[in-house]
């Protein structure tokens, strides 16, 4: 009955396999590329938030 319902008798696909292991592979590069960009983010985040840190906020415009 499994069979039958898969529409073959042969078993899976060769090329179903292959397609899937890719689609695999290339999610775990983008979840380790995703990681990298973030912790580089988060280093830029911080190196700018030091360098920028505002003690006084001085008024845009005034009337002198």
């Amino acid at each position: 009955m499994a069979k039958a319902l898969l529409g073959y008798v042969g078993g899976p696909d060769p090329r179903l396999i292959s397609e899937m292991r890719r689609l695999q592979q290339r999610v775990r590069d983008l979840e380790t590329e995703l990681v990298r960009v973030r912790a580089e983010n988060d280093a830029l985040y911080a190196a700018a938030d030091d360098r920028f840190d505002v003690v006084e906020v001085e008024p845009a415009l005034s009337r002198a």
